[in-house]
Formats: C-alpha cells, structure tokens, sequence
C-alpha cells in the first residue's frame, strides 16, 4: 500500500516539477521552444525512471 501512495506522490512531483525546470530553461533560452512537449518528456523521463529506482529500493522488504 504505501508503494502505491509513494508511486502516485512521486508522479504528481515528477509532473509539476518537469513543468517547471522546462520553463526555466525557456527562460534562460530567452524563448519558448517549438518541441515543448518532446522536451517536457525527456525531463519527465529521466526524472522518472530515476526516481522510481529510488522508490523500490527504499521500499523493498528484506
């Protein structure tokens, strides 16, 4: 059960905190990029598959 809570905690973080570090580089670019969306994913998927790691190996009964 608390995987479940962590997985959808770190989800909801993971969204807001792409959303975010995307439009810092935007700012620091001093434009707004044509592939937002294809850059937001790669943001999200790295922080994501990172994070997920992270998440089962604190979560893993010994």
């Amino acid at each position: 059960m608390i995987e479940l809570v962590a997985y959808t905690l770190a989800g909801i973080i993971l969204y807001f905190g792409s959303d975010w570090i995307l439009v810092q580089i935007e700012n620091a670019a001093g434009r707004q990029f044509e592939n937002r969306s294809l850059i937001f994913f790669a943001i999200i998927l790295i922080l994501a598959l990172s994070s997920f790691a992270v998440i089962r190996l604190l979560t893993t009964e010994v």
